[in-house]
């Protein structure tokens, strides 16, 4: 078995946190630039030279990319050879965090209760999903999400005589319902199968997908090229002034469902979908 002290998850949680919020992944910035080229709107066009500016300042300042620093959801995959020494890895993650938020000046936006709204101050407590995996190494994923995009999200439980078509329908109408609202141009993560809660699971986890990289399969790569096209027809564009570029990528995750079911998820990440990652 390899052991690893609950302090140095406290340490790397926090630097993922930072890292994550003041430093745009390479594929969503070559995006940017990508969709400059295209772009025929002018508006749109000086949008995306902001954007890309921005994204120059917060790294070379290390400053937040957006004033929404989110809620912390942490994806684990810990090796079944792995044990951990100290604290359990929950309150080292939530240690790790807190820690972060307040070294890097990051917004403080956790409430304890949804009624009561207490802030908890220190952005805690986070949402962890763990995944147990065989080997000796500890993955710990860190994706901050602001709620512009977070609350445009959706979920729909179709039945199976909707088909593809009532699947795209919800993809579509998901994005056009919610317009200028989550800071496009946007990352679209769908989470198709499996129960109600997987299905959104499934969706939160194909927004960790590098812009460009597409599904495995065929099939459901074509269905992410189609929904991109019609998708960025849609005339919402960068920051909701029109044109081409409503969204960077599609990214479809499925998994078996039951013979009575077709859970659909579509979960939203703005123009910074954020994450970072080690392998400890």
């Amino acid at each position: 078995m390899r052991k690893i002290k609950s302090s140095i998850i406290v340490e790397e949680v926090a630097k993922l946190c930072i890292d994550a919020n003041c430093n745009l992944s390479s594929s969503i910035y070559n995006g940017y630039k990508e969709a400059k080229l295209k772009e025929r709107d002018k508006l749109s066009k000086d949008v995306l030279e902001i954007l890309i500016e921005n994204a120059d300042i917060a790294k070379n300042e290390q400053k937040p990319i957006c004033q929404d620093t989110g809620m912390a959801v942490v994806f684990i995959e810990m090796g079944n050879k792995v044990v951990i020494e100290g604290d359990l890895l929950e309150v080292a993650i939530n240690k790790g965090v807190a820690k972060g938020y307040e070294e890097g000046y990051l917004r403080k936006s956790v409430v304890k209760d949804p009624i009561r709204r207490e802030n908890t101050k220190d952005n805690t407590p986070a949402v962890i999903h763990y995944n147990i995996v065989e080997g000796d190494k500890l993955k710990i994923v860190v994706a901050p999400k602001g709620f512009g995009s977070e609350n445009m999200s959706a979920l729909k439980m179709l039945m199976p005589s909707d088909g593809m078509e009532g699947v795209k329908d919800v993809i579509i109408n998901t994005v056009k319902n919610a317009g200028a609202n989550p800071c496009p141009p946007i990352i679209v993560g769908v989470g198709i199968g499996g129960t109600m809660e997987k299905s959104a699971l499934l969706a939160k986890e194909a927004l960790l997908r590098e812009v460009g990289e597409s599904n495995k399969d065929d099939y459901w790569k074509s269905v992410e090229e189609e929904m991109l096209q019609k998708i960025n027809k849609l005339n919402i564009g960068v920051g909701g002034f029109g044109g081409m570029t409503t969204a960077l990528s599609v990214n479809i995750n499925t998994y078996p469902t039951h013979i009575a079911g077709l859970p659909v998820a579509v979960n939203i990440g703005c123009h910074v979908t954020r994450h970072s990652e080690i392998i400890l």
